[in-house]
């Protein structure tokens, strides 16, 4: 992961994108995440767009979403 992103994205074949997401409290507390999103899904190309788009194949880095 790199510095200042939450996680990692990757574009499988089909063009589903999985998010590996990390968060951290103030207070020390640690969490993860996986998340899936179709090419059907509504919040697909929000998504897409959020991470600077994919091709298949590809993994980057997850920027932080607006508070």
């Amino acid at each position: 992961m790199n510095e200042g992103s939450i996680g990692v994205a990757t574009m499988s074949a089909d063009g589903t994108i999985g998010l590996r997401l990390r968060a951290e409290t103030a207070d020390g507390a640690e969490g993860e995440g996986y998340f899936t999103y179709s090419p059907a899904d509504t919040d697909y190309e929000s998504v897409l767009g959020h991470i600077g788009g994919l091709q298949p194949g590809e993994s980057k880095p997850v920027p932080p979403w607006p508070e």
